[in-house]
C-alpha cells in the first residue's frame, strides 16, 4: 500500500461494522471477505489519522488498520508468469543486484507533495533480464504483504528513466511505515500505483486493475493529467 489512497466518495454501510462485533470463534471463515470489504473504511480512518500526524510531511495511510512486519529471514520475493526463469528471491539475493539512485517528487492524489525525496533501488529492467519476460507479457502485477492490496504497471512503464523498486528512503533501509522491505516507485504517478510491503511480482498478458481501480480510480494515474485534474 502506497502512502496515498485517493479519497473515496463511496458509501459503505453500517452491515460491515456489525460483522466486526458478530465473529468469535467463526472469524476463521469469515475474517478474509470481511478483510476485503471494510478495507475502503479502515483505509478512510487511517487517512485521517495520516492527515492529522503528518511526519516528515508524509501522511502514512494503510487499507486494513495495521502494516505488514518484514522479517528478513523469511520474506521472500516472488517474481514469475509469463517469464522463462521464474525466481523467488530472499532480501540479501535482492540487495546484492546493481544499485541506482534518484532524487524525485512524491505526489499524492489528495493532494499533497513531499519534494526532493532520495530513493535507492533497483531498475525493473534489471529484473526482467533476470527473469525474462516472454513476449506475451504486456504488464506486471504488483502484490503487497498488505492484503487485498495490489496494482499494476505496463512494461513501458517500468521501464522509464526513474521507474523503481525502492529499498531504501534517505540512504537509510525502508522503514515499516515507508513500505519495508520493497516498493514501487514511480514519480510521474500517483502515489497509490507504488505497492509497498511487497511480496510478488506477476508478468500477465492483460493489466488487470488494482485495489483503488476497482473502487472507480484511474488506471494510469499520471501526475496532473488523471482522476479529475488537468495540466
Amino acid at each position: 500500500m502506497p502512502d496515498s489512497p485517493p479519497s473515496s466518495e463511496h458509501h459503505y454501510g453500517r452491515g460491515g461494522f456489525l460483522l466486526l462485533v458478530a465473529g468469535g470463534a467463526s472469524s476463521l471463515l469469515w475474517a478474509g471477505p470481511v478483510s476485503r470489504f471494510l478495507s475502503p473504511v479502515t483505509s478512510a480512518g487511517s487517512q485521517l489519522v495520516g492527515n492529522l500526524f503528518p511526519v516528515g510531511g508524509w501522511r502514512i495511510y494503510t487499507i486494513s488498520g495495521s502494516m505488514p512486519i518484514f522479517d528478513p529471514s523469511s520474506w521472500r520475493l516472488e517474481i514469475g508468469g509469463l517469464v522463462k526463469h521464474p525466481r523467488t528471491l530472499t532480501y540479501d539475493e535482492l540487495t546484492a543486484l546493481p544499485k541506482a539512485e534518484q532524487v524525485s517528487t512524491f505526489h499524492c492524489v489528495t493532494g499533497w507533495t513531499v519534494k526532493n525525496v532520495h530513493w535507492g533501488g533497483i531498475r525493473f529492467q534489471q529484473l526482467f533480464d533476470l527473469v525474462q519476460p516472454l513476449r506475451s507479457a504486456t504488464a506486471v502485477r504488483f502484490v503487497s504483504l498488505e492484503q487485498p492490496y495490489e496494482d499494476s504497471m505496463t512494461m513501458d512503464q517500468l521501464r522509464l528513466p526513474d521507474a523503481m523498486l525502492a529499498l531504501q528512503l534517505g540512504g537509510q533501509p525502508l522503514s515499516r511505515p515507508h513500505g519495508s522491505p520493497a516498493r514501487v516507485i514511480l514519480p510521474e504517478m500517483y502515489g497509490y500505483k507504488g505497492v509497498k510491503w511487497l511480496t510478488k511480482m506477476e508478468f500477465v498478458a492483460k493489466q488487470p486493475r488494482g485495489y483503488w481501480e476497482q473502487h472507480g480510480y484511474d488506471q494510469n494515474a499520471w501526475v496532473g493529467r488523471s482522476n479529475g485534474y488537468s495540466s
